[in-house]
């Protein structure tokens, strides 16, 4: 397995990208656009393409950053799910809830946006499984 390969990780950041879809479309799209303080039009100005881009180029980096952990440590199937399920745990999320102290966000937000973190790396993870 190599340290870098590229169908995997662009297969792992569409998955994540996948999850995101679903998580603020139709399963939180509208507890997460409340929590978050966004209108409607606040919503429509912004521009979804170098939001899209943005959020899929950092997606692309997460999923390089783990497919070269898996690669170098070549781990068992059930420790691959731990690992991007413990980077979301352990690193993503605190992140998030640090950020979000500081900037005084709500719980809710949190909770939302953390579970998105955790169930996007879940999904990396299990793609990874995928190309091993």
């Amino acid at each position: 397995m190599n340290d870098f390969a590229l169908w995997p990780v662009l297969a792992g950041a569409a998955a994540f990208f996948a999850v995101g879809a679903i998580w603020y479309g139709i399963l939180f799209g509208k507890a997460w656009q409340k929590a978050a303080g966004l209108s409607d039009g606040d919503v429509r100005s912004g521009n979804m393409g170098v939001i899209f881009g943005l959020t899929f180029l950092f997606e692309m980096l997460v999923a390089m950053v783990l497919w070269h952990l898996i690669a170098r440590t070549d781990p068992a199937p059930h420790v691959v799910i731990m690992m991007a399920v413990g980077f979301a745990v352990g690193v993503m999320i605190p992140a998030i809830g640090i950020n979000y102290l500081y900037q005084r966000r709500s719980g809710r937000l949190f909770a939302i946006d953390a579970g998105h973190f955790l169930v996007g790396m879940a999904a990396m993870g299990g793609v990874f499984l995928l190309f091993r």
